[in-house]
């Protein structure tokens, strides 16, 4: 059902991004982070590579102590972090929220109207630190643009901290490309950003080291109904070609029948491929750079003497 990962090391080649302009409908995106905190239950596969990311935490030799996640869409997206670095103290930013304020992340178990008392009594609230690790599971392909998340990742990592992230790739939902390009409906997914270009984004955002690597998902279900319903809860569709307007009952009833017609295997359930991205980088010591004359700032030669690389120990 899985493939195996592949896995890719960035160089500063540039990057495949086109610069001047978004990939993604800034309206739908609006509309996107308003919601990620629905009353629904996690979405199962966001679950999942919750659960992977935090098993390759422990190839990391520095524990670390301060912990920042990105975009938990609801309480349950921390528990596998959480389980994975029990000493460390908990930080959040809000999809809602696009300043990225860091706030302490609710304690498990807390009630609801903890988190609110939390919010008011926010000059109680301890200065949001650089933190040794910014954990981001399954959003990144919703950021746009993307230098300027990755720029706001850079200032909120410390110096020898490290970023670890997961999102969706170009292969996903590969399936339902022929079936709407056929029918004329528009594009059915959001553009999805290669890994390749990722790491490149990332060396140019100022991160070392970065690693990429990917793996292909198949899921099934029953019928479309389950399937739709499914996608619903991933997310929505933020590419700026998608179908215009309202949809017909007629139209949905289309949809169905095209899906258990193009997807259905022999075992007469409809599948769709997922293609996962995986990637990690550190923020590495800054360089001064050489000219004639080189003035360099006391802290930034403090930075330059600690250690380089804590996802190796060197």
């Amino acid at each position: 059902m899985d493939q195996p990962p592949k896995t890719a090391h960035a160089t500063p080649s540039g990057t495949g991004l086109p610069e001047g302009r978004t990939l993604l409908d800034p309206a739908a995106i609006r509309r996107l982070r308003e919601r990620r905190r629905a009353a629904a239950p996690q979405p199962w596969l966001h679950g999942e590579i919750a659960r992977r990311m935090a098993e390759r935490l422990s190839l990391v030799r520095q524990q670390p102590a301060q912990v920042l996640d990105w975009w938990p869409e609801r309480a349950e997206d921390t528990d596998a972090l959480a389980d994975a670095c029990p000493q460390a103290r908990l930080w959040q930013v809000e999809a809602a929220d696009p300043a990225g304020t860091i706030r302490p992340a609710p304690a498990a178990g807390k009630p609801w109207w903890r988190s609110l008392i939390g919010k008011v009594t926010a000059p109680e609230t301890p200065a949001a630190p650089q933190v040794d690790l910014l954990w981001s599971n399954m959003m990144l392909h919703w950021a746009d643009p993307l230098p300027a998340l990755l720029a706001q990742w850079h200032r909120a990592i410390r110096v020898d901290g490290f970023l670890m992230f997961s999102c969706l790739g170009p292969d996903t939902l590969r399936e339902l490309r022929p079936i709407y390009r056929d029918a004329g409906w528009g594009e059915p997914a959001s553009p999805f950003i290669d890994m390749h270009d990722l790491g490149d984004a990332l060396v140019q955002a100022g991160f070392a080291d970065p690693v990429m690597d990917m793996e292909t998902l198949t899921l099934s279900w029953a019928d479309a109904p389950s399937l739709l319903a499914e996608l619903r809860s991933l997310g929505r569709n933020t590419h700026p070609r998608r179908h215009a307007g309202l949809r017909t009952p007629r139209w949905l009833h289309s949809l169905h029948k095209q899906l258990h017609e193009k997807l259905a295997g022999a075992d007469g359930r409809l599948t769709l491929t997922f293609e996962i991205v995986y990637g990690h980088a550190f923020r590495p010591v800054p360089r001064a750079k050489v000219g004639g004359e080189t003035t360099i700032a006391l802290e930034s030669m403090r930075e330059m003497t600690r250690r380089r690389n804590p996802l190796t120990g060197a």
